[in-house]
């Protein structure tokens, strides 16, 4: 397993229009001495950790524990909430030199990302190379955040509702095509609505971000070490910008655009376009290992290869489960991770010359995982919706969308369709957080980024790094791993590892040379990766 996997990659961070007025008053000041309150409460109580309910078969060292939280900020003694706590403790075990015993320097929290996805199983990453050394010196901390997996999970359909294929996955949907849609996302919207009542609208990243600061104090910190990826950078910035005395260091991995005029709408639109440079680099590779895949020598051949399975797939389903969405799907993973890149071209070659289990293989919905992804689909939505404006006549969408299609159409409308319920919302929404710190209010931290990110475009973290005084940026050049902490790049992870070791950053922005590009795997040998 490599760190990037611990990244989310189904169902894309797909971020998003300041169009309508924002809700008024201070959000950040909302519930600030609820805030205190409980992590007083929490420093008080701590976090019994023992044994995780579903981990006896798991390798290392993972406790798990219970830390309370409030529903409501603004009303700390009222309805709480738990979430599920994860560790493994420091090892203390140097791994270059076993006679020498590394000191601790606290705990380090992870969240990567979504919303909606689960840190859980993050401290088993200490098993790696990459990270022994940072496991050495700190503990390292997951959760499940507020709505996700064991926290106080949120659902807007029944999980044997949520997957639905074979699915069409139209570049240039028709007006019956977007009804359908729309139908479809006012339905979600009332789901959710229903299913979890009033206490929707607490579910935001705000709350993400106090929630944080509890944590931190149950854990006994008096600063938090952090490091969130993806979306996890969004909430991490909140709270750098709500409790920067609170900070010991912070990294900031593929680093979301923190810009309030972005979120979360515009954001959304500046993904498609990253995503479609990214397709542009994925299907340069697979014509460059023409020879091994027979998908065509050019990009443009390659793309005609992917839309000659797309309409197979529509007329006839590969295993009555994968259709044109289902493949497009498979695609969309490859845009975050290069080290898909060859399963995904062995599965079209193979099934584009007659044999359909790889791609059936490889794009079947995991029906077994239907809760889990619902649940992450779930609070996706709530987060996002709650968190920002959106534009709330589909006209809007469509009249931009439309218009995106035509330069951008991979990835763009079927960011349309995840985002649409928001349209619909009835829960009020936040009015975004000007992230900004000054100079000397925020200790140092870093930002990593990989410079073809499509996830979390490169802009993103330029913006976030003009945003946070004193902060450092680390590129990936030419490489478009969506999170690259403890990834191949030995480079990448010198600076990292020095930061959360040392403290120590580089003077002014660093460039690292991309990682090499994956190795083609040749039709019928077993995919590296799935």
């Amino acid at each position: 397993m490599r760190a990037a996997a611990l990244y989310p990659a189904a169902g894309a961070l797909l971020l998003s229009t300041l169009t309508a007025a924002p809700a008024g008053g201070a959000p950040h000041t909302a519930g600030v001495s609820g805030v205190a309150l409980a992590a007083a409460r929490a420093a008080a109580t701590g976090v019994a950790f023992g044994k995780c309910s579903d981990a006896q078969d798991l390798p290392g060292d993972l406790q798990c524990g219970k830390v309370s939280v409030p529903l409501d900020y603004a009303r700390p003694d009222g309805r709480q909430i738990e979430l599920t706590v994860s560790r493994v403790r420091a090892t203390h075990r140097d791994p270059h030199n076993s006679k020498r015993r590394v000191p601790r320097q606290g705990a380090l929290v992870f969240n990567p990302g979504g919303p909606g996805a689960s840190g859980l199983y993050f401290p088993l990453v200490g098993l790696m190379p990459e990270w022994k050394r940072i496991g050495a010196a700190y503990d390292l901390v997951g959760y499940d955040p507020r709505g996700v997996g064991r926290s106080a999970p949120l659902s807007c359909q029944k999980p044997e509702d949520f997957f639905k294929g074979p699915s069409p996955a139209p570049a240039h949907p028709s007006e019956a095509y977007k009804r359908e849609r729309v139908a479809r996302a006012k339905k979600l919207a009332r789901g959710c609505a229903e299913r979890t009542g009033s206490a929707l609208r607490h579910y935001n990243s705000l709350n993400n971000a106090r929630d944080l600061d509890v944590l931190r104090a149950a854990l006994g910190e008096e600063r938090l070490t952090f490091m969130g990826a993806s979306y996890g950078t969004y909430f991490g910035a909140l709270y750098a910008t709500m409790f920067p005395s609170h900070v010991r260091r912070m990294v900031f991995d593929a680093a979301v655009n923190p810009d309030p005029a972005k979120v979360w709408y515009r954001n959304n639109l500046d993904q498609s376009v990253a995503f479609e440079s990214r397709w542009t680099d994925l299907r340069e590779w697979i014509a460059a290992n023409d020879e091994v895949y027979g998908l065509g020598g050019t990009a443009e051949a390659v793309r005609l290869s992917y839309e000659r399975a797309l309409a197979r797939l529509a007329e006839k389903p590969a295993g009555g489960a994968v259709g044109p969405g289902q493949l497009q799907g498979a695609f969309l993973q490859a845009g975050y991770y290069d080290d898909l890149w060859p399963s995904r071209a062995e599965a079209l070659s193979a099934y584009l010359k007659g044999d359909p289990e790889p791609l059936v293989a490889l794009a079947s919905p995991v029906r077994e995982a239907a809760a889990e992804a619902e649940n992450a689909s779930a609070v996706y939505t709530a987060v996002e919706c709650n968190d920002a404006p959106w534009p709330t006549d589909f006209r809007v969408w469509d009249r931009d969308n439309t218009r995106l299609a035509r330069v951008a159409p991979f990835e763009t409308w079927d960011n349309v369709w995840a985002n649409l319920p928001c349209a619909y919302w009835t829960a009020p929404r936040q009015r975004p957080l000007d992230v900004r710190t000054g100079p000397g209010e925020l200790p140092p931290t870093l930002i990593l980024a990989a410079e073809r990110d499509a996830a979390a475009p490169y802009d993103g973290a330029l913006e976030l790094h003009r945003r946070l005084s004193d902060s450092v940026l680390v590129t990936e050049r030419d490489a478009g791993t969506h999170g690259i902490a403890g990834g191949p790049n030995r480079c990448v992870n010198g600076h990292l590892d020095a930061y959360l070791l040392e403290g120590r950053l580089p003077s002014r922005r660093a460039a690292c040379v991309g990682h090499a590009a994956p190795a083609a795997t040749a039709p019928g040998a077993k995919a590296a990766a799935k």
